[in-house]
């Protein structure tokens, strides 16, 4: 038998799009929104078993850009090992999809790029408050965490003098989009992670310099052509 068991991109496309559908708007500090069950259960399950090695950072800076290196994208060489990858990213990268994108937050998603990462974050790792920059159309974290604390692992929300204001709920395959703006301060407080802090970024990008992190890096996003 083959394990695991990995949905086929249309499935998964019609299963996000529905979350995205579902969304709750919050515009307290700034405009993001909130999703539950956003993947099927069985595409969780085949992310979580990836045989892909948590980075042991130690002391980190508030940064990602730190370790970049050891930071896990999904690119086309993922792509061809894991089929968890490949049929994630060519549901992320379907037009259905896309299309959702620009209804349900108001973008222009026509010849964005398709950039995702699995984060796996160990103790030490914490965020400083940031803004992410506008090459980023939007940025959509999707909790895949696990564990008696996990609740507590959520994105940190600051107002726009950078005093903390609340935290995203980290509850499994739950999600949180926002896009760039001035005053979209966010980040990821010091505190303990006994465990394993699991969770995807997806963004839709323009003009993006590392053509490395791109699942498609010749194949702009289309609203029409698969």
């Amino acid at each position: 038998m083959s394990y695991p068991f990995v949905p086929e991109p249309a499935s998964i496309a019609d299963h996000f799009v529905q979350a995205l559908r579902r969304a709750e708007r919050n515009e307290t500090p700034y405009l993001r929104w909130g999703l539950t069950n956003v993947f099927p259960e069985a595409l969780c399950t085949a992310i979580l078993v990836l045989p892909i090695v948590p980075p042991m950072l130690g002391k980190t800076d508030g940064t990602r850009n730190a370790y970049n290196m050891r930071r896990t994208f999904i690119t086309p060489e993922l792509r061809r090992q894991f089929p968890v990858c490949e049929k994630l990213a060519e549901a992320l990268q379907s037009p259905a999809v896309a299309r959702q994108f620009e209804e349900t937050c108001n973008i222009r998603a026509e010849g964005t790029f398709l950039r995702a990462e699995y984060m796996q974050d160990t103790d030490g790792m914490w965020l400083e408050p940031h803004r992410d920059i506008p090459e980023k159309v939007f940025s959509m974290v999707i909790y895949l965490c696990t564990g008696p604390e996990a609740a507590e692992w959520g994105t940190d929300i600051y107002d726009d003098q950078k005093r903390w204001v609340g935290r995203s709920s980290a509850e499994f395959n739950t999600a949180a989009i926002f896009k760039a703006g001035p005053d979209t301060w966010h980040g990821f407080e010091r505190r303990p992670i006994n465990g394993v802090r699991r969770l995807m970024e997806i963004n839709y990008v323009r003009d993006w310099n590392d053509r490395d992190q791109l699942a498609f890096p010749d194949r702009p996003i289309s609203l029409t052509r698969p």
